[in-house]
């Protein structure tokens, strides 16, 4: 029978603030935008790309961080994406052009695909041998992503406002030695098996996304029918699609397809990534409404989705669990993203002339409902579904489901947004109009996430009692 890791509880809260960093590395630099743009000279077209290259990079390398993990230790790529965490966020700190913001943004999203899945895959290692500690575990984990959302927003806010922009990305320095200088003694380490590394199928994979999201990005400029447009979006397709064939033929893949016949892998992962197109457009499209139609600064808006946070927090750690464990999986899944879309549909009744109280709070604290017990459920399923020797790989496909249905959510309720109006500054009403368009929108993938969930989750039979069978460790090294 395997020993409970002593230290196993310290080091959740590690990987706990990992999850916390990477999603909190997406949201800390909108405050500071504007004063990016003036110093290093950005124009309206690219200043989005200092968010979209820590997000692409990070969506698109994934994969790679996973099979990374199952390869070389979970461990050791934990620690090597701290430290690429740390030095990006110095270079991001100090650069003075914009090439060199975006490439060190882009570099800091490739540490975060490396600390991701490692991550996830260290918390299945120290908890997967007791299912109630192990859903306690996701729930931990689970609420960091809403904290780190959140606390990007407020800590955003108050670096711009008391100190200066590059404090937005130096922030991350102290915490990445703090936890270089812990995982020796909490995180338990794990022999390298032999196996190479697919880099044509980690380019691929990370070029497809890139144009595909930057053709829906400009597609509202260029015009969608567009040689541009169509361009990016053919080239994008085109990658992807031999990313596919890539993994089809090669006999160590980035991503072995076989991995996706897995029972409920692909369901969990279509709802994470459904999840993640609902819930991201929500966040940004409210933080917009808080501050340009509510009248809402920095820190006050920031603080405005503190209710929203500590009830995800609190559902995700206390609630969500006893719901799965009376229910099963496949119950809150379906029923949180039908309360999400629920909460999203409220808040595409929001008033130019609104309130807080009446506009925001109740309609925030539904979809917080849904998202709480969605989450979990479908990222425990996802990770679970796979063999233990390839937990590396599935944490890194269900971090890039997450990740893709983010970008391609976000880009796409940014244009019906534009469509409707959120484009003109001087007019809340418009603003008003599109912002609500991009909610009702996101309402529309949550609902079409529950179906896909009510569709295509299985819910397995309950197994014969019977000694658990033991595992045998492949302790062979790595070649690349």
């Amino acid at each position: 029978m395997q020993t409970a890791h002593p230290r196993r509880w310290s080091a959740l809260a590690v990987i706990a603030l990992a999850q916390f960093i990477v999603i909190m590395d997406t949201s800390i630099i909108g405050v500071a935008l504007p004063e990016i743009r003036a110093d290093l000279g950005f124009t309206a077209d690219s200043l989005s790309w200092v968010f979209n290259a820590y997000v692409i990079a990070f969506g698109g390398l994934l994969l790679l961080g996973g099979r990374l993990s199952d390869l070389f230790g979970a461990k050791r790529m934990f620690s090597l994406g701290w430290a690429i965490l740390a030095g990006a966020s110095l270079v991001a700190g100090l650069a003075d052009s914009t090439g060199a913001e975006i490439a060190a943004r882009a570099a800091q999203g490739a540490g975060a695909a490396l600390i991701a899945p490692s991550a996830l895959a260290l918390l299945m290692t120290l908890f997967g041998s007791d299912p109630k500690e192990l859903m306690k575990a996701f729930a931990v984990y689970g609420a960091a992503a809403p904290a780190g959302g959140t606390a990007g927003v407020f800590l955003g806010g108050v670096i711009t406002e008391w100190m200066s922009w590059p404090w937005v990305f130096y922030v991350n320095i102290p915490i990445a030695l703090l936890v270089l200088a812990l995982v020796p003694a909490l995180m338990p380490g794990a022999p390298a098996r032999r196996g190479s590394i697919d880099i044509l199928g980690a380019l691929t994979a990370t070029g497809g996304l890139a144009l595909t999201v930057f053709a829906i990005v400009r597609a509202p400029a260029e015009g969608w029918t567009s040689a541009a447009t169509l361009a990016s979006v053919g080239g994008g397709l085109l990658l992807l699609a031999l990313f596919v064939a890539l993994q089809a033929s090669r006999r160590a893949p980035l991503m072995r397809l076989g991995i996706l016949r897995a029972p409920n892998l692909a369901a969990a992962n279509g709802a994470q990534l459904l999840l993640g197109a609902a819930w991201i457009p929500m966040w940004f499209f409210l933080n917009l409404y808080l501050q340009q139609v509510l009248g809402f600064g920095p820190f006050e808006g920031g603080a405005a989705l503190l209710p929203m946070t500590i009830a995800i927090m609190f559902l995700m750690v206390v609630v969500a669990p006893r719901v799965i464990s009376r229910f099963g999986f496949k119950v809150p899944i379906v029923g949180g993203m039908l309360l999400l879309a629920a909460g999203m549909a409220v808040l595409s009744l929001v008033r130019a002339d609104g309130s807080f109280a009446i506009d925001v709070l109740p309609a925030s604290l539904i979809a917080a409902t849904g998202m709480a017990l969605a989450f979990i459920p479908s990222l425990g399923t996802a990770i679970s579904a796979a063999a233990p020797e390839e937990g590396g790989l599935a944490a890194g496909i269900v971090n890039t489901s997450y990740q893709v249905g983010s970008a391609l959510g976000l880009a796409t309720m940014t244009v019906l947004a534009t469509s409707r109006g959120a484009d003109i500054l001087s007019d809340t009403a418009a603003l008003t109009s599109g912002y609500s368009a991009a909610f009702l929108g996101a309402a529309g993938i949550a609902a079409a996430g529950a179906l896909l969930a009510a569709a295509a989750l299985r819910t397995p039979k309950a197994p014969a009692a019977g000694p658990p069978q033991p595992q045998v460790e492949d302790r062979e090294l790595v070649t690349v």
